[in-house]
């Protein structure tokens, strides 16, 4: 594109007549009564013509308004474009504050209004208070080496009461995709925990273990009930 306009640029050199040029010559009546002076910006040409009869005390003056005039408008031009571009970008800023503005308004609401679902979900905060004390357990049975005790709490399978009720705290507290993402990890972690501990599997009993209390304790993290459970 610029080896385009380039080689354009200079065809159009190329093809322009020199005044000194001897296979130019202007039209004798015009060359012999008018002497130009030609001024050009990016908006305007300005044309000013004298008469060759004037005196030519009289050239430097006008030969000095209009370099005058040439470098005002020069000026005061991008000047004024600039004004634009500026009233433009504040246009845009003030746009940007709004869409802020608002996005912390909904923010807002939304927090507001998950205080108030955990607030009422005393039902729900009794079930995931019984999966801690359920998790610690295992957990110390594990550490012991003690998996009778282990399976017994766990119950044995994922269909276990406590487990059932552990997920409908989570589906009633869970409002983001990714609190929704850590329930799903803690439940995969869980059904390897109780099959792990079914086999009497130490290493990956203590895995899946693992696994499945960093997986609740972020999302007790992300739905807001850091401090509202005992022994995390």
């Amino acid at each position: 594109m610029a080896t385009s306009f380039l080689s354009t640029a200079n065809t159009f050199h190329s093809s322009t007549p020199s005044s000194s040029s001897s296979s130019y010559s202007s039209p004798p009546l015009l060359r012999s009564r008018f002497g130009c002076l030609y001024c050009h910006n990016n908006t305007k040409r300005l044309v000013i013509c004298k008469s060759s009869s004037d005196p030519p005390s009289k050239i430097p003056a006008l030969t000095k308004r209009t370099l005058s005039i040439c470098f005002i408008s020069s000026f005061i031009f991008p000047l004024v474009g600039q004004g634009f571009s500026d009233a433009n970008a504040a246009i845009l800023e003030a746009d940007d504050d709004e869409e802020l503005l608002e996005k912390v308004k909904k923010d807002r609401k939304k927090r507001l209004e998950k205080q108030g679902v955990i607030s009422s979900a005393n039902k729900e905060k009794g079930y995931l208070q019984e999966l801690v004390y359920k998790l610690s357990k295992v957990g110390q049975a594990i550490d012991d080496n003690d998996f009778t005790t282990a399976s017994s709490v766990l119950g044995g399978s994922s269909d276990a009461d406590w487990v059932q009720n552990a997920n409908l705290a989570f589906n009633k507290l869970s409002s983001s995709p990714e609190e929704k993402s850590e329930v799903d990890a803690f439940n995969s972690s869980l059904a390897s925990l109780i099959s792990s501990v079914t086999k009497s599997d130490v290493e990956s009993s203590k895995t899946a273990f693992v696994a499945s209390a960093s997986a609740f304790e972020k999302w007790t993290a992300l739905a807001g009930l850091v401090g509202q459970l005992k022994g995390l």
